[in-house]
């Protein structure tokens, strides 16, 4: 049976727009980077009886970011961080940062974020915001974000890498132990500065 020319021009126009949606698709596709833990550091600090600061880090964690766009103005990003996994240098004091009266990592092992906007300010300056969930509080947080650039590296991976600041109150988030110096004034400062500096790996696009 011969085809009519309606018939013929319908196919052709769905035959084009198939087309034009894989295409579309295509262009859409999130590519996954994922944190290289071997060049990334995740470090806080706080103040300590007002005259000096306490620096640590945490030595496990795992993060992933999901973008279609090269200047990744559409990014996603999740990361998560093992409590126990702190170090201050001082075994007695990563023993009480892990107790109760702070994160109480038996209890709550894990700390995550999870993006809920990515906003570009320039070529690499962004605003990150999501909701970071500490102990079983979860606030929202903005991060400051500089990128580095993305580069291929002599093994033929490609790397992109950022830096993220913020600083939260740690009392937010039932952190909220404390002891009063002589002159009345906080042991342990209820700001923290968190620097995140992360190394992402390239994987294949979804």
């Amino acid at each position: 049976m011969m085809r009519t020319k309606r018939e013929s021009s319908t196919q052709r126009g769905l035959l084009l727009i198939g087309l034009l949606l894989i295409a579309l698709s295509s262009g859409f596709a999130k590519t996954k980077w994922v944190v290289d833990n071997a060049h990334s550091k995740v470090k806080f600090s706080v103040s300590h009886l007002l005259i000096s600061e306490v620096e640590g880090s945490f030595n496990v964690y795992s993060g992933t970011l999901q973008s279609s766009k090269p200047d990744f103005s559409d990014a996603t990003v999740e990361f998560a961080v093992d409590v126990p996994s702190i170090t201050t240098d001082n075994e007695m004091r990563d023993k009480h940062l892990k107790s109760d009266d702070f994160f109480n990592a038996e209890k709550y092992p894990q700390m995550k974020f999870k993006s809920t906007s990515w906003k570009r300010i320039d070529d690499q300056n962004y605003l990150l915001e999501g909701d970071l969930t500490i102990r079983d509080v979860t606030k929202r947080v903005t991060f400051a974000v500089f990128n580095g650039g993305t580069i291929k590296d002599p093994w033929g991976n490609i790397k992109t890498g950022f830096k993220a600041t913020t600083v939260i109150d740690r009392f937010d988030f039932g952190l909220k132990w404390n002891a009063l110096t002589e002159a009345g004034g906080a042991t342990v400062g209820k700001d923290v500065n968190i620097t995140l500096n992360l190394e992402f790996a390239q994987k294949e696009a979804s």
